[in-house]
């Protein structure tokens, strides 16, 4: 991207769905499919279509227009309200919208840059990181990580106008080259899955990818999951990925996993018994040890995993803790099943465990992921490619736990999946 900035002026009302203005015109209107909170609940119902006025930037921020949008769990949560009601999170921070518009991955076409922007210029074809901070936050000036920052935000779901709509509004240093060779909904699929998982398996400095190191992949078919696992191959590592049926097991291998342990042949999942409850301890650990005993016949040999890679949280980590080997680590970026986890400290303490919290991205994680979608190395695994008026059903859908193999991308300003490619 050159170092030229331009911003510009409405000059027109709006555009429709599948077009796009003059280079550099912003129309002063938008489509968008917008959460509101009377209709918090399922995403089939809490995503409507609706004319918003096209966001004004700031001085350190740009406007693309949005060619291509991914979907992610993070927006099932936003229409639902739980656990977060993001409306009123950013009106109590003095923000005056009433609305929501989410969507955390994006590719397009930069339209306009606010006046102290200089990395992007008008016409820059790229891609949205969703790490998000205060560039004045006295965590970041003194040079800590950005994304532990108090201030810190994921873009698309913490913020609004995300990339389900025409225009989103970003950071200047969230903007990064769209990989020439992918299409806008390939370039748009992968980001925010692709930079959390690198964050979690090489972003904590003792429990990174090493050489021929085991790693457990829950969700391996799915978009996270497929990242996931392409990085730790990348990394010389071995993922061995869990999955809920034979079908989605192969996927995941397409994509790097070893082999894959299908989770419904085990009943042990949730909160285990209480440690003075005997024969429930008894019943549940011989749940676990066939659990892991599936990892070694995957591996070849009595080895637990260096780095378990977590997202279900409430289902299974108190399995995760188990199988990860002395001295290893569970990361968990999220909690899909539930948030009252449960650790049975026996296992962790005495066995020095690690269990990580990793959430989001930091611009040297994000530029690191990225130069490896430009480079070929990664895959963005599209799932499905849908139109703009099927992100109620794409996020009901995921909420189901239904149509997890690869990513759903959403198309904006692309009339076809293959436009884009250069």
């Amino acid at each position: 991207m050159s170092n030229e900035r331009t911003s510009v002026a409405t000059t027109q009302d709006i555009t429709g769905i599948g077009q796009l203005p003059p280079l550099g015109v912003v129309p002063a209107r938008m489509h968008a499919q917008v959460v509101r909170q009377d209709r918090y609940g399922d995403p089939m119902t809490a995503f409507r279509h609706e004319l918003v006025p096209t966001p004004a930037i700031g001085p350190h921020e740009v406007l693309v227009a949005v060619m291509a949008a991914g979907v992610n769990y993070n927006n099932v949560w936003a229409a639902r309200g739980y656990p977060v009601d993001q409306v009123a999170a950013r009106q109590k921070r003095g923000e005056p919208e009433d609305f929501h518009i989410g969507g955390s991955d994006a590719a397009g076409i930069v339209y306009a840059a606010g006046d102290a922007v200089d990395n992007v210029s008008i016409g820059d074809e790229v891609i949205i990181h969703p790490g998000v901070w205060d560039a004045t936050d006295p965590w970041v000036t003194a040079g800590r990580d950005p994304m532990i920052a108090p201030s810190a935000k994921i873009w698309g779901y913490d913020t609004n106008y995300g990339a389900f709509g025409q225009f989103a509004r970003v950071q200047a240093h969230q903007v990064l080259p769209k990989a020439p060779h992918l299409s806008w909904a390939e370039a748009a699929a992968p980001t925010l899955v692709g930079t959390t998982a690198y964050r979690m398996l090489l972003g904590w400095p003792g429990n990174t990818i090493e050489d021929g190191d085991l790693v457990l992949v829950w969700g391996g078919s799915g978009g996270l999951g497929t990242q996931a696992t392409q990085l730790v191959k990348a990394g010389g590592g071995r993922a061995i990925a869990v999955v809920s049926d034979t079908t989605r097991g192969e996927f995941a291998m397409k994509y790097g996993a070893i082999g894959y342990i299908d989770r419904r042949e085990f009943d042990h999942w949730g909160i285990p018994p209480l440690v003075d409850d005997k024969a429930g301890q008894k019943t549940w650990t011989a749940g676990a040890r066939a659990f892991g005993k599936k990892i070694w016949n995957i591996a070849g040999s009595r080895e637990d995993p260096a780095i378990v890679f977590e997202h279900p949280g409430a289902s299974t980590i108190p399995t995760s803790i188990f199988v990860c080997r002395p001295g290893g680590m569970v990361v968990i970026c999220a909690g899909t099943t539930g948030f009252d986890a449960m650790v049975d400290l026996r296992y962790h303490w005495t066995r020095q465990k690690r269990l990580q919290g990793s959430h989001g991205t930091n611009d040297e994680q994000a530029i690191a992921y990225n130069q490896l979608v430009c480079d070929a190395k990664i895959d963005p695994v599209v799932g499905r490619v849908l139109p703009m008026d099927q992100i109620p059903r794409a996020h009901a859908e995921m909420g189901r736990g239904e149509e997890v193999f690869g990513n759903t991308v959403i198309l904006i300003g692309a009339a076809t999946p293959k436009e884009g490619r250069r």
